[in-house]
């Protein structure tokens, strides 16, 4: 048995492949990936802290590698990577995974994660419960790709109803 927790998740984009593809080299470019796992990491962390208490916050990334983008003409690819740490600076968890864009019809693309999550080593990593370990990978891997899914569809710059989240939902919801 491993101690690894699969977890994946993927959303359909409304914008055909080629376009998408495009803009999904140049945010990997521009560190929009980077900060996008920052951010979903610290969803995950809130829904962790939520769940298991206030100690289980001590925790920071300390780490995101991003690969440049690969793949074929059918499909993106990223490799990623997060590390986090505990407050004693030990190795708390971290996600191995791929991120993918392949096309979804003529007119829509789907981005993908899939990986495996790998909670803390030792002992101190067998007290968290893994179910509530992997509902709070899984908040982290829908923010991520709720993120970049927008950053894609929404290139900078592109207006929207003040008070609402990059997807359009009103702020606080």
């Amino acid at each position: 048995m491993t101690d690894h927790i699969v977890v994946g998740d993927r959303i359909l984009l409304g914008t055909g492949f080629r376009a998408t593809r495009a803009r999904l080299e140049i945010l990997a470019r521009d560190e929009m990936l980077q900060r996008a796992s920052e951010a979903a990491y610290g969803e995950g962390i809130t829904a962790l802290v939520k769940a298991a208490g206030p100690a289980a916050g001590l925790t920071r990334l300390a780490g995101a590698r991003l690969d440049d983008p690969a793949g074929t003409a059918q499909c993106a690819h990223i490799t990623l990577g997060w590390e986090a740490i505990a407050a004693d600076g030990k190795l708390f968890t971290a996600l191995d995974a791929d991120l993918m864009l392949v096309p979804a019809g003529d007119r829509n693309s789907a981005l993908a994660l899939a990986g495996a999550y790998r909670p803390q080593p030792g002992q101190s990593g067998t007290g968290l419960d893994r179910a509530i370990v992997r509902e709070c990978a899984m908040v982290a891997i829908r923010s991520f790709l709720a993120q970049v899914g927008c950053a894609l569809v929404h290139p900078a710059g592109t207006a929207r109803p003040a008070g609402h989240s990059p997807l359009g939902r009103p702020l606080g919801d």
